[in-house]
Order: structure tokens, then C-alpha cells, then sequence
């Protein structure tokens, strides 16, 4: 271990850190129930016209590198579908393709954060901007919000985890919306309020929207694009989720300011995107159609987002029905964080939850301390409800017997 940067030690990721046990469980015949990963693929068989967009780049031979920050039809693509939505006034030269949001985060994190450089996360996060931060050497500054509170938005908290800081710069501010791990989708005012604290502190803003058309009970999305105009931000995307193509690892980083300090993000992003070549060159050109495919996107979008909706809210009340879990109802993503009344049980913390859970019940779900949430478990509601209902069952099985 000493030969290993001390740095190699934050590079992890909880969501996957029980697979090799589930691997082992399963090839010794137990049944497992995989509730652990937000893969929609596996529940929801990506579109033909995007798979038949694929074989197409394939048999035009479009198989060898491409323009470092992604081919033009693709960043025009993400520009004008962003422009439809979001009025965000982008062009292609805004637009860096990735591999996955992951590179993404990894970009920006190399680009802002020297060793003890600060930034500022909100919690509870997606694990990788833990990590990404912490990989760079930077601190992190964490912006809390509670499930007492619907894990809504309070400003008093973000201006509060700034003035911490003892008048250090904080490189950046990074969330996603809607939220992995909590579901919740961020309103228009809460974006304003973030918007205005930034400007005042000269903080750049990344915030993730790779599930931004997954919204649903009634809530209404806003890309940070509609309230930023004049701050220096960017916003990440890509075909995971909304596209249902989390294989195809394409993500973007979309930076519309035109300030110096965008600028220069720009093209940093691109020298960065210019050492690994290219990303993935036919699932790029699949994606752009797959994008200017409109209608064809909405249809199976409308029905995706449905099912998703009936499976999060069944998910939710059997969580609120069970006398140790609650959470409030997620509109938004596919994810439900529920608190656990860990003072009923003989568990010594999450993490020790999660590993009996899937040795004793076959059920793999995420400990919710690694996404800063100590005492709560990260459920995935992708899966048919009736797959969801005997996992639920599993849970409250397991929990019944650990009761002290």
C-alpha cells in the first residue's frame, strides 16, 4: 500500500461495493434481488431506434476515433435539445462529450481542485462527487438538507457551510437534480435562491441533470440553465437515463457562460477531453439521433416515466406502511432514501444492514452513509412491482427479526 497514492484510498464507489458478495451468494445458488443500481436497461429494453441508430453507425464504419470533444452532430443535438427545453441559448461549441457524467465530474475536479482546494457538496450526494473531489486532493464542504424537511432546499444551510470555510475559496458547488439519492426534484425558486448565494460568493455551479426528463407526481423541472444567466456554470447530461442507454457511456458538459471563467472551462474540458481521444464513436452518432428522434423520444420516455411512477410511489408506501423505515415521496429519478429506525434494531449501523440483508434475504440495496446519509438505506424502484413488493416483504422480514 505504500507504493499507492494515499489518494487511491477515496476512489470507491458504495453502490457497487456488496457485488462481489452478491456474485458469490448467487453462483451458490441463493436468489438475489438487485436493488442496488440505477440501470434502467435491465427493466426497460432501450428503444429500437436507438439500437437500430447504433447498428447503423456500425455498418457505416463509423468505429474509429472522432473529434476529441465529441463529433458535431452530436453537440449540436445536445445544444438545440437544450435550447427547446431550457431556452439556454447553447451552440455545439459549448457542449464537451464524455464518457459517462463519471468523466465529467472527473474533468471538472482535475480542473478546479488543487490538493486542500475546496468545494462544496450537497448532501446527500451521489457518491462519485465525494470521490472525484477527494481523488483531486481537494476538502469538501458539505450543504445538508433533511428528510424532516423533504430534503428541500434551504439556503441558510448553504450560506452557512460557506461562511465555515474561514474565508477559503470554494472552487465550486456541485448537485444533482433531480437528486440520487433522494429523489426529490429542486424548485424553481430553490434554484434562484442557489443562483444568487453563488454570485455572491464567486462560486462556479455544476449541476447534474442527467435525469432530467425522469420527473413525475405533479413536480416540474428547471434546468439551472433558466436561472444562471450571467454565473458561470455548467450542467451535465447524457444517454443514461433519459435515454435509456446507460451502456453506451456517453455523458456531456454543457458550459453556456460567456464570462472568461467559462471560457477558459471550455477549453480546458477540451485539452482534457484531447488525452483520452474519443469517447464511444457509434454510441455518439446513436445519440444524436437519438435525440433529434423527438417524437419518437417522447413516446417511449412517456411510457417509461409511467411505470416508473406507479413502481417509486408502491415503493414509497410500503416503506411509510413497514414500523422501521420513512421517507418522504420522490418525484423525480428513480430512487427513494428511507430512514431507518436503527434504535429498534440489533444492527450496529447501515452498513452492517445492508451486508445481512443480502446474505440473509437475497436483497441487495445501498447503505445510505455513502451518500452522506448515516442510518438510511438507498433503494432503487426500477424493477416490476411484484419483484419490488417481495423485496419490500424481504426487508420487513429482516427487520422483524433483528427487532430487539
Amino acid at each position: 500500500m505504500s507504493q499507492l497514492s494515499r489518494l487511491s484510498a477515496y476512489a470507491f464507489n458504495p453502490i457497487e461495493e456488496e457485488d462481489k458478495l452478491s456474485s458469490e451468494l448467487a453462483s451458490s445458488g441463493k436468489r438475489i434481488i438487485k436493488l442496488n443500481q440505477g440501470n434502467p436497461p435491465l427493466f426497460f429494453p432501450t428503444p429500437k431506434y436507438t439500437i437500430d441508430a447504433y447498428v447503423k453507425a456500425l455498418r457505416s464504419g463509423k468505429t474509429g476515433y472522432t473529434f476529441h470533444a465529441g463529433i458535431t452532430e452530436l453537440r449540436e443535438a445536445i445544444a438545440e435539445r437544450h435550447n427547446r427545453l431550457y431556452r439556454a441559448g447553447a451552440v455545439a461549441e459549448d457542449v464537451v462529450v464524455t464518457q459517462g457524467v463519471s468523466e465529467s465530474l472527473l474533468y471538472l475536479n482535475s480542473l478546479f481542485i488543487d490538493p486542500n482546494d475546496r468545494a462544496a457538496v450537497f448532501r446527500p450526494y451521489y457518491p462519485l462527487y465525494r470521490s472525484c473531489v477527494q481523488i483531486s486532493g481537494g476538502k469538501l464542504i458539505f450543504v445538508d438538507s433533511h428528510e424532516n424537511e423533504g430534503y428541500g432546499f434551504n439556503p441558510d444551510n448553504l450560506k452557512r457551510a460557506l461562511r465555515s470555510n474561514k474565508g477559503r475559496t470554494i472552487k465550486f458547488m456541485v448537485f444533482s437534480n433531480p437528486c440520487n439519492p433522494t429523489g426529490i426534484v429542486m424548485q424553481r425558486n430553490e434554484l434562484k435562491e442557489i443562483a444568487e448565494i453563488a454570485k455572491d460568493n464567486g462560486v462556479f455551479v455544476v449541476s447534474d441533470e442527467i435525469y432530467d426528463e425522469i420527473v413525475y407526481n405533479g413536480a416540474k423541472f428547471t434546468s439551472f440553465s433558466e436561472v444562471s444567466k450571467g454565473i458561470p456554470s455548467a450542467i451535465l447530461g447524457g444517454a443514461s437515463k433519459n435515454f435509456d442507454a446507460t451502456g453506451f457511456r456517453i455523458g456531456y458538459t454543457l458550459v453556456t457562460g460567456d464570462d472568461r471563467l467559462s471560457s477558459q472551462v471550455r477549453d480546458k474540458l477540451c485539452d482534457y477531453a484531447k488525452m483520452r481521444l474519443s469517447s464511444n464513436t457509434p454510441a455518439e452518432y446513436a445519440f444524436a439521433e437519438s435525440i433529434n428522434n423527438i417524437k419518437a423520444h417522447r413516446a417511449f420516455l412517456n411510457k417509461m416515466v409511467a411505470q416508473i411512477e406507479k413502481r417509486a410511489n408502491f415503493v414509497h408506501r410500503l416503506v411509510n406502511e413497514s414500523g422501521y423505515l420513512s421517507a418522504p415521496r420522490p418525484n423525480g429519478a428513480f430512487y427513494i432514501l428511507p430512514k431507518v429506525s436503527m434504535e429498534k434494531l440489533d444492527l450496529r449501523n447501515d452498513k452492517e444492514l445492508v451486508e445481512r440483508l443480502l446474505i440473509e434475504e437475497g436483497v441487495q440495496i445501498t447503505r445510505g452513509s455513502g451518500f452522506g446519509a448515516p442510518g438510511h438505506i438507498r433503494i432503487v424502484a426500477l424493477a416490476p412491482q411484484g419483484i419490488l413488493e417481495q423485496a419490500l416483504r424481504k426487508i420487513d422480514k429482516f427487520f422483524v427479526r433483528h427487532s430487539k
